[in-house]
């Protein structure tokens, strides 16, 4: 992805409050290039779904800007092709009725939704009613749909949630063709999974946008990752990691090395406790616990 691609899809300052005084989103900014994938990561509850739906134009924010192609928008846009978390679907109709009711609505609908549907293995359930559908099942269907728009940007709010390994690489590879076409993508996550086709990576804690940089640039910072095994040894090493947190992973613990601590100091100190420590690599795991829960060490 080349910088010098302009920038089609911006926010600036942006902040939505709910009634209540619910503040979601505190001064969201992102500008997003022709041709690339802006992965927006966080936990449930952040914010995600609001910003996509501030720059999809289906929420307006409280304050702030958004604009595409250069152009201030407070609406929806036809260049824009939006899959939100369980809103596409009418229950009540079949899968293939639903497909038809798309094709009606949307001005640049294509027949690649045949050529998904198989690929995700749903068009032999399009007859059914959604409303029997898993909840998988919707998300592949919702997914086929969204991407079946012939239009420049998609915005996908957590396409892969609750769809299992293979259909992500599935999912994943519906995305990368239409990236190889020139399309631009924002994506909302809180799997790890997905970072593997980002070009970027925007990290979300808490209503705004922390963190913004290419993947590899991210995991250069991230501190050295420690793991550790052992109930006696868990307990004694808060001490040597950034601010004593230590994450589950699998059937262990990993942690981020205090800057002026050594892994030798940690190895002294579970001596006798018959538990572990070694150095790993990093993982987009890891990456995503440094930068959501101890926001790139603040």
């Amino acid at each position: 992805m080349s910088s010098d691609r302009p920038v089609i899809l911006e926010s600036q300052d942006l902040r939505k409050e709910f009634d209540g005084g619910d503040n979601i989103l505190s001064g969201a900014d992102l500008a997003v290039r022709e041709n690339e994938i802006v992965l927006l990561m966080g936990p449930n509850g952040v914010g995600k779904t609001v910003l996509l739906s501030c720059l999809a134009g289906s929420e307006v924010p409280t304050d702030g800007t958004v604009s595409v192609f250069g152009e201030a928008t407070r609406g929806g846009n036809s260049s824009l092709d939006f899959m939100l978390q369980d809103s596409m679907l009418e229950p009540k109709l079949t899968g293939r009725e639903n497909v038809a009711f798309y094709r009606d609505l949307h001005p640049c609908f294509t027949e690649r939704w045949r050529e998904y549907t198989e690929k995700l293995e749903v068009a032999e359930e399009l007859d059914k009613l959604v409303e029997n559908y898993s909840e998988g099942m919707k998300r592949k269907l919702e997914f086929a749909l969204t991407m079946s728009g012939e239009v420049p940007i998609y915005l996908l709010d957590e396409p892969t949630a609750g769809v299992d390994l293979h259909n992500i690489q599935q999912f994943h590879d519906v995305i990368l063709s239409q990236y190889e076409r020139g399309k631009t993508f924002v994506i909302s996550s809180h799997r790890p999974m997905d970072a593997n086709i980002a070009d970027r990576i925007a990290f979300m804690p808490d209503g705004t946008i922390s963190s913004i940089g290419r993947p590899e640039e991210l995991m250069a910072q991230v501190p050295t990752v420690v793991t550790v095994s052992g109930r006696k040894a868990i307990k004694s090493v808060k001490e040597f990691v950034i601010e004593g947190e230590l994450f589950p992973v699998g059937g262990e613990v990993r942690g981020f090395l205090e800057g002026n601590h050594h892994l030798s100091a940690i190895a002294d100190k579970i001596e006798g406790t018959a538990g572990t420590v070694e150095e790993i690599e990093p993982t987009y795991t890891d990456l995503f616990n440094y930068y959501i829960h101890l926001e790139g060490f603040r």
